[in-house]
């Protein structure tokens, strides 16, 4: 397979993520280069990284990248989309799809137009993820019914619920949610990690999603959850001949006898050149057994980078075959659009301390 050259468009947290994505496999991706807003920025990102930057759009624009990856901050991410994909340029954007209901209807319509975008909704290709989502699909647990979630915030949960739920994005649904504050200890940030127990108010989202098929999903969520090591990512899934709580199912086999199996995942730590305390070590995922059956390995061999990176990596190669027309989305854009539509309602929810009720969307 040919290498995806891409650029990137932002140089905040997010784009460094697929800096590491190049470094790591460079026998897959050509990173040819970062397009920054000041000269200040990207002298210093190009120094800091060892990678080529520019402030010229119409330079990146010459190097005819397969694919334009957009990771500049939310409430921009759907404008400079836009603005990639109206060039004629297969985009890649960070998540979101937009903020503001307008643009997720201006999105479906630049795709309805042929315009290229997929949303880097990446969670379902997280290894462990994945994995769970193989063994909920296979009809192991009956029909799942029933999902207590509480692994990731508003569009990247939503996403999860939906597929280990086995449920299309046009299913209809209400929702009814509030938020709380509680304090907590503070541990870990993006970019400093603490010991001196210093504590601070955190937002922790509770919502009941019931679908029109009769199935719900209880979701509960604060961000400490991704880094905090005091806050763990946790689910239960329940169908009518078994259950999935966290890395252990039980289960009916044909004979209606009571099985439990673990579901055995192997990493291996990896130490990097770098000084973030999120960096230092990482845990990357080696292989993932269930039942005696291998669920999961690495798609690009073992190449030092965590759950995220790699399933970011599986976007990105999956994301240049959809925009030169030698495959499918590897996340059809009327799901992006149902994650952050969900998102709003459940937002709209919070705020109103009502039942929120979808609507039919074009895209569905």
């Amino acid at each position: 397979m040919e290498k995806t050259r891409f650029i990137i468009v932002g140089s905040g947290w997010r784009s460094l993520y697929y800096v590491r994505i190049a470094k790591a496999l460079p026998d897959h991706f050509e990173l040819c280069a970062m397009l920054c807003r000041t000269e200040e920025k990207a002298s210093r990102m190009a120094a800091e990284n060892r990678i080529y930057t520019t402030v010229s759009e119409k330079e990146c624009v010459d190097m005819k990248p397969d694919l334009v990856v957009v990771a500049v901050n939310k409430a921009s991410v759907a404008d400079v989309a836009m603005h990639w994909m109206d060039m004629g340029f297969c985009v890649l954007s960070e998540t979101p799809a937009a903020l503001e209901y307008p643009k997720l209807l201006k999105l479906w319509e630049m795709h309805c137009s042929g315009k290229k975008l997929v949303v880097n909704e990446q969670y379902r290709r997280y290894p462990v993820y994945s994995s769970l989502i193989r063994i909920a699909q296979s009809g192991i647990l009956g029909g799942n019914d029933s999902l207590n979630a509480s692994f990731a915030h508003e569009y990247h949960g939503i996403s999860l619920i939906r597929a280990l739920l086995c449920l299309d994005q046009s299913e209809q649904f209400s929702v009814t949610a509030k938020t709380y504050e509680f304090p907590v200890t503070e541990t870990l940030t993006r970019y400093d990690s603490f010991s001196d127990g210093r504590t601070a108010m955190k937002k922790r989202t509770v919502a009941a999603f019931e679908f029109a098929c009769g199935k719900v999903a209880f979701y509960d969520f604060d961000g400490e959850q991704y880094r905090s090591p005091i806050r763990r990512n946790t689910m239960r899934l329940l169908g009518c001949r078994g259950e999935i709580i966290d890395d252990t199912v039980d289960w009916l086999d044909a004979s209606n006898t009571a099985r439990r199996e673990a579901v055995v995942i192997s990493t291996r730590t990896v130490d990097t050149e770098y000084d973030n305390p999120n960096l230092r070590s990482i845990e990357e995922v080696t292989s993932v057994l269930f039942n005696g059956d291998t669920v999961y390995e690495p798609p690009f061999g073992l190449c030092g980078l965590a759950q995220d990176e790699t399933a970011m990596a599986i976007m990105l190669q999956q994301a240049s075959l959809y925009g030169k027309g030698l495959a499918g989305s590897p996340y059809p854009l009327q799901e992006a659009l149902q994650d952050a539509y969900t998102m709003l309602l459940m937002q709209k929810a919070c705020e109103t301390g009502e039942k929120v009720c979808t609507e039919r969307q074009p895209w569905n």
